[in-house]
């Protein structure tokens, strides 16, 4: 009975002392790394440290417990965000899920605010928008409802919370994760337009995440070594305040004048970062929002003819609808909204681009307009491999 009892004993110390798990998430858009997170996992504990520049840099560690459900039980994270002012630099949150809410302080030396979320008893997770070890237990917790409930389908519903700054007016909100096979599955939630998917091993580890069907164009891949955060996030705050970036996509604003007409176009300008532009990142036979983030937006002083297409004097948005033979030039008459904001019924009307090569590949989104003379100019678009452009009369 004895050796029976110092038997189990010794199973259970084995299993305690257990060494963690401990692996690395890369985050990159085309060429460019733009996260880096270390995460350290032993049973329903993870610690993470990592650093991101999207678009602000920001350092965080983060510890959490997972409850039973594969959900957030409790959160601790620390950020720092280097070029925020002093009082707001450093930011401290703390983040409680019972059996039906989400309990959380958010504390920096300005201010501290405190939320209380009703859950209806989903399972709970975190949502930052490049910190991957939520998105793997984000996954592994809807892919554990779907295990346990078979006969609901191939998807479970979940519960998602906000950390940064941006998001602090915004309540509990949710999202979706599809099994889609055998090591694959989706997930869609209010901050990710289009659809992520990513590969899973039989254990619910985040292999390999891509965001190209949605806003985010992300490739998230896992690897064993953990790299040196610190001195990375070093860097990163190095570029930071070397270029003063502040978006991944900055915004800009052309002026111009056609004789006695003025125009503005105010747009994102994302970068080509080494990757496949037509059919990629900007699908054939879709409308695009060209540019970046918000919608682009165009005004025009005096009445034009642009593309063919007759314009009174006013406020625009800019859209393209891109083919492998061409591309449409697309105005439309509601302004102000998201670039994934587009509304059909408001379209003052569609015509054809004139479609060229560069002669050296564009690496910054760039739309201009140019006068030939006091009544005709041209609106040009050039990114990658593509140049698109649309006359310009002034009536």
């Amino acid at each position: 009975m004895k050796r029976c009892i110092l038997g189990a004993f010794a199973l259970v110390s084995c299993g305690q002392s257990r060494p963690p798990e401990q692996y690395a998430f890369i985050t990159r858009i085309g060429r460019d790394t733009i996260a880096i997170e270390n995460v350290t996992r032993r049973g329903n504990t993870l610690t993470s440290d990592a650093v991101d520049r999207f678009p602000r840099v920001r350092q965080r560690h983060t510890e959490i417990v997972v409850g039973p459900d594969g959900g957030i039980q409790h959160l601790v994270m620390d950020v720092v965000t280097p070029s925020e002012p002093e009082t707001q630099r450093e930011r401290h949150i703390v983040a409680d899920v019972t059996k039906d809410s989400v309990l959380m302080v958010k504390r920096d030396k300005e201010h501290s605010i405190r939320w209380a979320f009703g859950t209806g008893g989903s399972t709970v997770m975190a949502h930052v928008p490049q910190m991957y070890s939520l998105y793997e237990l984000y996954f592994a917790a809807g892919l554990q409802r779907i295990a346990a409930r078979p006969s609901a389908g191939d998807t479970a519903r979940l519960r998602q919370f906000y950390i940064d700054r941006e998001f602090d007016r915004f309540p509990l909100h949710g999202g979706v994760v599809r099994r889609v096979s055998d090591g694959k599955a989706q997930i869609f939630h209010d901050w990710l337009a289009g659809i992520g998917e990513a590969t899973i091993d039989s254990s619910r580890r985040l292999l390999t995440y891509s965001g190209e069907h949605t806003t985010y164009d992300v490739r998230v891949t896992r690897i064993a070594e953990q790299p040196d955060v610190k001195a990375i996030g070093a860097q990163f705050a190095a570029l930071e305040t070397k270029t003063g970036a502040k978006q991944l996509s900055v915004r800009d604003t052309v002026r111009a004048n056609i004789g006695a007409a003025a125009f503005t176009v105010d747009y994102g300008r994302p970068l080509a970062r080494g990757r496949e532009l037509l059919g990629k990142v900007i699908p054939y036979d879709d409308v695009w929002r060209t540019g970046a983030n918000a919608a682009t937006q165009f005004s025009t002083s005096a009445p034009i003819t642009l593309a063919g297409l007759q314009l009174p004097a006013g406020m625009y948005t800019l859209w393209t609808f891109p083919r492998a033979n061409g591309v449409d030039l697309i105005v439309n008459k509601q302004t102000g909204q998201w670039g994934t904001g587009y509304d059909r019924s408001q379209d003052l009307g569609k015509a054809a681009m004139k479609t060229e090569t560069p002669a050296a590949p564009v690496e910054k989104f760039t739309i201009s307009i140019v006068g030939a003379d006091d009544h005709h100019g041209t609106l040009t678009m050039e990114w990658g491999s593509f140049h698109w452009s649309a006359p310009i009369v002034v009536r």
